[in-house]
């Protein structure tokens, strides 16, 4: 038997989602929640093998319970079931670790497969998902190329103008002028062909410089 724990913060959805599974022979939802913190008190409590997950949720999102369940329940599984399809989310997740990922389109055979899937020690990705990341992929591939050109020490200012530093805390941070730190900003604009600070920003994320 597969014990699942469903944690969604929309209600029709999360009654659907439970009732769709309920005659399921190999499978049984043992538990529910509606927010982060609701499920984390759950694990504590129940002894699950999945826990079917949505990003958006309140208190706690799935990204960040998704981080808790890792370190504090590393045997437990985790399938994505989101509306977002956010090619940085994805890495993201994936980074993370997640253990499947499904868009919440998906129709119930293929969330069925997914479970049994991951439950025996596979991933799974949903075809749309796959396509998302394998052209995310290709895109951190030509962005790495470019990074190429990049000192350490420009690499070094990005990743901090990333974390939203200003000029002169970066400046403090690293031991340099003020100048010096804005030399460096001209040149990663112009190294990586993007006009201001909030692509200097995306390019950060897109590298997951910033994890």
């Amino acid at each position: 038997m597969i014990n699942l724990i469903i944690a969604d913060d929309h209600n029709m959805f999360l009654e659907g989602l439970i009732s769709l599974l309920r005659n399921i022979p190999d499978v049984t939802v043992i538990a529910k929640a509606v927010n982060g913190k609701e499920l984390i008190n759950l694990l504590d409590k129940n002894k699950a093998d999945i826990v079917l997950l949505d990003i958006s949720m309140p208190e706690m999102d799935g990204i960040e319970v998704t981080k808790i369940i890792k370190k504090k329940y590393p045997e437990l599984k985790i399938i994505i079931l989101t509306t977002h399809s956010n090619s940085h989310i994805i890495a993201k997740l994936n980074r993370l670790g997640v253990n499947g990922y499904l868009l919440k389109n998906a129709e119930k055979d293929e969330l069925l497969y997914a479970i049994r899937k991951v439950n025996s020690g596979e991933s799974y990705l949903s075809k749309e998902v796959a396509e998302i990341q394998k052209d995310f992929k290709s895109t951190l591939k030509k962005n790495l190329s470019s990074t190429t050109e990049l000192s350490n020490r420009e690499k070094e200012i990005l990743i901090l103008i990333a974390k939203q530093l200003t000029a002169a805390e970066i400046a403090e941070k690293t031991f340099i002028s003020l100048n010096t730190v804005n030399t460096h900003k001209r040149n990663l604009l112009s190294k990586l062909n993007v006009k201001n600070t909030a692509g200097l920003v995306k390019y950060a994320i897109e590298l997951g410089l910033l994890d």
